[in-house]
């Protein structure tokens, strides 16, 4: 795993899962590697009343009916979509699920404008077709196929930014469970293996790329993933993905609980100055989510390791998230220069602590890009 720049969960948390599997005495639905209740398990983290003997860290977070709900949609015949704002960890709840259940989260399809239908059905090996002609042999299997014959779990990313044709392919799979190939005169249909199940993603600020036609959302069961708006839950999750980012870059840094707070009070201000915003121009295009907030921690600390003291410091912080969140000139420069001046400049003044440095590294930043 150590020559992987990014392992799978399934790869990451083999040991976990092994484990897990041995110690798993509870009813599996179809082909399940785990129950329902060790998915859960592995997901959101044992708690003392599990009685393990082992702890199981907590990977997603988040309400737990949401995990929940998703379990209990994909031992059922249907769909499941997650659906909510850039960065609320969508895709890494999709893959927790699919290397729980089936140990094999890489069956995906990354949805866009390019996608064709032979992304979620099947295409042919030119030279083989051209040496052999067609045959389930010279056929390559897209990673839903694939998931339908093994009876396992397949990933659709950003199902909106697929085009409607698209879309409608994947309405007969979910329904009716298998593919035709009409161009192969014998074993031309592959049916779907009990514990197939797709699992999609969408953006909520797709609205109106390429609307879900009605007859696809009645194949899904809709969870909608909100934004972490909670501290505590917010704290948790930025350490959580500090430490793992420490550790593949094996740094030895460390990151004060003052700097965190200061993180996590600035993207509050910003998320509140977005909420009372009268336009769109009046709004960061970042969406202030927990994921950008780990962006902009990590650009610091990488900054500060290879380029600064090795310490993290409050200047540098404020850069990177500038730097980070500073995506139209000058729209997002501006809006953020009238949060340093008229929230940051009288907290500084009026609590201390690492806020004066912090409204220094950010005026600093905003003058260097203006």
């Amino acid at each position: 795993m150590s020559d992987l720049l990014r392992a799978p969960a399934e790869i990451k948390y083999a040991e976990e899962l092994d484990w897990l599997e041995s110690i798993d005495d509870n009813p599996k639905p179809f082909s399940w590697r785990l129950s329902p209740k060790m998915v859960r398990l592995f997901i959101l983290g044992s708690e003392r009343s599990d009685g393990l003997d082992r702890d199981i860290a907590q990977k997603w977070y988040g309400d737990r009916s949401f995990v929940e709900r998703s379990i209990v949609t994909l031992a059922s015949d249907r769909g499941l979509l997650l659906i909510g704002d850039p960065g609320t960890g969508k895709s890494w709840l999709a893959e927790l699920l699919s290397a729980a259940i089936s140990r094999n989260s890489t069956l995906v399809v990354q949805g866009t404008a390019g996608t064709t239908e032979d992304h979620i059905k099947y295409s042919w090996n030119v030279s083989m077709v051209i040496a052999k002609g067609q045959s389930r042999e010279s056929m390559i299997p897209s990673p839903i196929m694939t998931a339908m014959e093994t009876g396992a779990i397949g990933r659709f990313e950003e199902l909106t930014r697929s085009t409607s044709d698209v879309q409608d392919a994947l309405i007969s799979i979910l329904s009716e469970k298998y593919i035709s190939v009409p161009e192969l005169d014998s074993d031309s249909i592959v049916f779907a293996k009990p514990g197939f199940s797709v699992i999609a993603t969408a953006n909520s600020r797709d609205r109106g790329v390429n609307d879900l036609s009605s007859a696809l959302k009645r194949r899904f069961n809709f969870v909608r993933i909100p934004v972490v708006t909670n501290k505590k839950s917010e704290t948790e999750i930025v350490r959580f993905r500090t430490e793992e980012l420490l550790r593949r870059h094996q740094i030895d840094l460390d990151v004060p609980p003052t700097l965190l707070d200061v993180l996590l009070q600035s993207f509050a201000d910003l998320r509140a100055t977005a909420a009372a915003a009268g336009s769109d121009d009046e709004k960061l295009e970042s969406a202030l989510s927990t994921a950008e907030q780990i962006g902009v921690l990590e650009d610091a600390i990488l900054h500060s390791n290879f380029f600064g003291e090795r310490a993290l410091t409050a200047h540098t912080l404020a850069s990177s998230l500038v730097g980070s969140l500073a995506r139209r000139e000058p729209e997002d420069l501006a809006i953020l220069n009238k949060y340093l001046h008229g929230v940051v400049e009288p907290r500084s003044k009026a609590e201390g602590g690492s806020w004066p440095e912090f409204l220094e590294g950010g005026r600093d930043a905003i003058a260097t890009l203006s």
